[in-house]
């Protein structure tokens, strides 16, 4: 086993081990923080693979943009010590089902997908290639993700909002 793989499985599994204490932790703040290791994860999954400028954008857009709103709000919300309560049992056995649908559904696109193997046709990845192909509307072209990480972003504020004014009992 090479140092390389050895790096990108450490990396994998505090990604994923981040993402699972995020999920599972009675703390908000302290779920918030794991959603920040496990972003910074990605980012150096992005960096192992050589897409320092995906890597870039996943910092600014994800670490230093949803986390650190996220984090905000929940200190406007004086309550980033408490416990959070426990998710009614449906609720938590209805996610999990979702959680598994979804990844059958990903994994089933992914094996009936035919991935066509190209020899020389890699484009220099400058930034302003990778601009020009995330605008694109070509049969190649990212804008739809490009439009659906700006609806993703608009949720993470509308929920940070929701978060921050949310009334709190009389003491």
């Amino acid at each position: 086993m090479s140092a390389s793989t050895i790096v990108f499985y450490i990396l994998a599994v505090g990604t994923i081990g981040s993402a699972l204490l995020a999920v599972t932790a009675n703390k908000i703040f302290r779920s918030a923080v794991y959603l920040l290791f496990s972003l910074i994860g990605i980012a150096g999954i992005y960096f192992y693979l050589n897409f320092e400028f995906i890597a870039a954008v996943q910092i600014v857009v994800y670490v230093g943009g949803i986390v650190v709103l996220i984090i905000f709000s929940i200190f406007l919300t004086h309550e980033s010590g408490k416990d959070m309560e426990k998710p009614n049992t449906m609720r938590v056995i209805f996610s999990a089902l979702s959680a598994l649908f979804a990844c059958l559904f990903t994994l089933f696109f992914i094996r009936e997908q035919t991935f066509i193997k190209t020899l020389n046709a890699s484009v220099e990845p400058t930034v302003k290639n990778i601009g020009r192909q995330m605008l694109s509307t070509t049969e190649h072209g990212f804008i739809l993700p490009f439009e659906v990480v700006s609806m993703l972003l608009l949720a993470a504020m509308i929920g940070c909002i929701v978060i921050a004014i949310k009334s709190r009992p009389a003491a």
